[in-house]
């Protein structure tokens, strides 16, 4: 015991006397949360759309009324008024404006003959999130104009009543999740995959062996000692994490548990695959080149930026085998859901089975290769 805690007590000393290695296994997912969790996921606001009167009667007012409104509470498009069709359709093509409505003449007319009125809108269907807002802003606008202004006695209308379960999930609290198991992933590969191929190009482990410590307790105290890195690093973002997303939960003991067991098990499966793939190589060149690879093959098809169920075939097999997904799957179930162990228990069984099954596997082939 004393031989593999001396193993893991000279690797944690070397990583902490490296403090741009802590540094930047931190940066690049608290920039990542910052940047891109008030970047994405909130909604559109300041778009301009152009507004076409050809019609000028009373419901082309009230048309422009409800236009007015939007403006001045949610805000998500202002409009500008144009004279010519042609030459708002132009700027929306070259992007001087984000749409056109175009109301037609005999447009007031048509909807007191209740005569299928309509209503044009011009849009730049390139960008699919700002036309996809503008466009269901739009459908909403219509729907009320389209509520008569007497009630039929018998309702004839199916109506939808939604009732979400948790208050506003903003995109940056969305996202955490996702910040919190890159961090530990970044953790593993600077801290554990890159310093453990350059010490065994140095002979590190060579010497190790003319030492009493056995091949077994070398692979245990490297394993020990990138899992302790890694829980810290996921300790400190699921605490800054939780504290810039406005999250209450880290405040309460039993969630506290939970997420702790979540991230000594992302940390050993992390840990163990890291070590998997590091088993046999020597040169200290590729794991800085996998470390993209990897981060792209792992990161993004996890449910962390996007559903999974959104998917395709060929990538919900990656996500179905990727530690990742079980481990924001398990991070979302607490940090947004409060969900208890219950929801996370799947999660830990399947990071806890691969951490262990990939370090048994790569064990005899570190032995193989000394």
């Amino acid at each position: 015991m004393n031989r593999f805690l001396a193993i893991v007590e000279r690797e944690m000393r070397k990583f902490f006397r490296s403090p741009v290695l802590m540094i930047m296994s931190m940066m690049l997912p608290i920039v990542q949360l910052i940047i891109l969790g008030h970047a994405y996921g909130g909604h559109i606001q300041g778009a301009r759309v152009a507004v076409v009167d050809h019609d000028g009667g009373p419901q082309a007012v009230k048309v422009r009324e409800a236009f007015d409104s939007v403006a001045a509470n949610i805000a998500t498009f202002t409009t500008i008024n144009y004279d010519n069709e042609t030459q708002a359709k132009e700027d929306v093509r070259t992007g001087k404006v984000d749409a056109a409505v175009i109301i037609p003449a005999q447009y007031s007319r048509r909807v007191y003959a209740q005569d299928a009125p309509s209503i044009g809108l011009v849009v730049d269907n390139s960008d699919q999130i700002m036309s996809g807002s503008i466009e269901s802003e739009m459908q909403s606008l219509v729907d009320a104009l389209n509520q008569p202004v007497i009630e039929d006695r018998v309702v004839k209308n199916i109506a939808l009543e939604i009732v979400e379960l948790y208050p506003y999930v903003e995109y940056m609290k969305y996202l955490l999740a996702g910040s919190i198991g890159l961090a530990m992933y970044i953790s593993v590969m600077i801290g554990g995959g890159m310093l453990y191929i350059d010490d065994k190009a140095r002979g590190v482990h060579e010497g190790y062996l003319v030492t009493p410590i056995s091949k077994l307790e070398l692979v245990m105290g490297l394993n020990a000692a990138g899992a302790i890195k890694a829980v810290l690093a996921g300790i400190s973002l699921t605490v800054i994490g939780s504290l810039m997303a406005g999250l209450g939960v880290i405040f309460r003991p039993g969630a506290d548990l939970n997420l702790l067991l979540l991230i000594l098990g992302t940390s050993l499966a992390f840990n163990g695959m890291m070590f998997l793939m590091m088993v046999r190589v020597d040169d200290p060149l590729v794991p800085r080149a996998m470390f993209g690879v990897l981060n792209t093959l792992l990161f993004f098809p996890s449910g962390a930026i996007s559903p999974v169920s959104a998917f395709p075939k060929w990538l919900r097999v990656i996500a179905i085998i990727d530690p990742f997904t079980y481990a924001i799957h398990g991070f979302k179930a607490i940090l947004l859901k409060d969900g208890g162990f219950v929801a996370i228990r799947g999660d830990l069984l399947f990071l806890f089975a691969f951490g262990i099954g990939t370090l048994l596997i790569a064990t005899p082939l570190f032995k193989r290769t000394l």
